[in-house]
């Protein structure tokens, strides 16, 4: 069994924290940045003292060449700035020569003179002119037969450019460590922030701390990321209040029936009486127990997102609703089902139908005398309507009527078997379908209704 191979990666260079991170990389960057534009200013500058020295050997070349064409060319040639000058004639023979220069043998050969009468650059070594270093050589015509050649010592050029070579070794560290320091103490004062959020995040707790993320005033990535943060950290204690709040209205409503199936086996042991005497009130309390839990399971699953759109079929709404009113067993007042249109909606069958037997039962259970249900179809909305004529719920308290639990006043509270989740159960089976679920006033009485989104044109519609 062979052992893993450790992959290499550059990241394993760098320090840990992403503060000295950052100023190895700027730092880097600096150091290449400086190489390359300390060698483009020394090769520049060599160029240039190159060009500058070639203009004005060339100019001494014409010089000379015009005191020769006229016959005043003096011997020694006057020449300055240290150049040396020899006037060749065509048969390679010194005519005539600056001071210092060699008055019997000139300094190129035949071949590199005829390239400097046609103006070319050559460099050869000063040896021949009994000099250290390179020379610089140029010419120009003097006369159909002679040649003026020019010769400049490059050891001053040479110099200049090892001298700013060696100024800018010098100052090279000294300019990259200060700005190093600088991109330290400037990457510090960015992170800065950074910090300041993770101290804030390490003050917050799992327990019930109110605390929020300190948002830096400048309306930068970091600034903005801070408010997303304390959105999530607002949208997490809202989900743990209402878990808490689930919790406990749960164990309330648990506690009643369990309490009451207690209280009657207790007093049916001890009174002596026979199972079936208490069989009925028993199953009773059983059932509502089990309806309490069947609707925190439902609550649970729809409170996993929206439905999956593989899970969603065409549904009919008017075979919908009837089947709803159907289903009613010997309701207490009469429910009548309004002709409409015919609309299909994308949905569930089975979750929709929770939803409006849910809204049937609590019209049926409040109303006067009578509950209707209608349907409206509006551009790419499907409205189903249940209204009752009841005592209706206050404007202040429709929408906490959707809450768990949730007790409102007499007139419209839940009886015995009534597990206070229904309303919950339907919004959140209509939002899991896209839609909303509103109450409003009938005069007198309740109106709750139903949107759902209709089928767009040329979808497929159950036959």
């Amino acid at each position: 069994m062979t052992a893993p191979r450790l992959r290499w990666t550059p990241d394993r260079l760098l320090p840990r924290g992403l503060r000295a991170r950052l100023m190895v990389i700027g730092a880097a960057g600096l150091a290449v940045g400086f190489a390359v534009a300390g060698f483009g200013l020394v090769t520049a500058l060599g160029v240039a003292l190159q060009r500058a020295a070639d203009k004005e050997a060339l100019s001494t070349a014409h010089d000379v060449a015009a005191l020769v064409a006229v016959g005043a060319a003096p011997n020694p040639l006057p020449v300055a700035g240290g150049r040396y000058v020899q006037l060749i004639d065509g048969a390679d023979r010194v005519r005539s020569a600056s001071l210092g220069a060699d008055r019997l043998t000139p300094f190129v050969t035949p071949d590199e003179l005829s390239r400097l009468r046609d103006g070319g650059r050559l460099v050869v070594d000063g040896s021949r002119l009994a000099l250290v270093g390179p020379v610089r050589l140029v010419g120009a015509p003097a006369g159909p037969d002679a040649t003026v050649a020019v010769a400049t010592p490059m050891a001053d050029i040479r110099q200049s450019v090892s001298a700013l070579s060696r100024v800018l070794w010098l100052a090279y560290p000294v300019i990259l460590l200060a700005l190093a320091l600088l991109a330290w103490r400037v990457t510090g004062a960015a992170l800065r922030p950074v910090e300041v959020l993770r101290q804030g995040a390490q003050r917050i707790t799992g327990a019930a701390s109110e605390e929020r993320l300190p948002a830096p005033p400048a309306d930068d990535e970091i600034g903005r990321l801070a408010t997303t943060l304390n959105d999530m950290l607002d949208r997490l204690a809202a989900a743990r209040a209402r878990q808490r709040a689930f919790v406990a209205d749960a164990a309330h409503e648990l506690r009643s029936p369990l309490a009451s199936l207690r209280t009657q086996i207790e007093v049916a042991g001890r009174l002596g009486e026979p199972v079936p005497s208490v069989a009925d009130d028993l199953l009773s309390d059983v059932d509502r127990l089990s309806r309490v839990v069947e609707d925190l399971l439902l609550l649970a699953r729809a409170e996993d997102g929206p439905a999956r759109p593989d899970r969603l079929a065409p549904v009919a709404v008017r075979p919908l609703v009837t089947a709803a009113a159907d289903r009613l067993v010997a309701p207490r007042v009469p429910v009548t089902v309004t002709a409409g249109p015919a609309p299909t909606v994308p949905g569930d069958a089975d979750g929709l139908a929770r939803a409006l037997d849910n809204l049937l039962h609590n019209a049926v259970r409040h109303a006067a005398t009578r509950v209707e249900l209608s349907i409206r179809e509006l551009a790419d909305v499907v409205e189903v309507s249940v209204t009752d004529d009841g005592p209706g719920i206050p404007a202040a308290d429709r929408e906490r009527a959707f809450d768990r639990f949730t007790r409102l006043d007499e007139a419209r509270a839940r009886d015995d078997g009534g597990s206070g989740l229904g309303l919950a159960i339907v919004r959140e089976i209509v939002r899991r379908h896209g839609g909303a679920v509103s109450l409003h006033e009938a005069g007198p009485g309740l109106r709750a209704v139903l949107c759902l989104p209709a089928l767009a044109d040329g979808e497929a519609r159950p036959g």
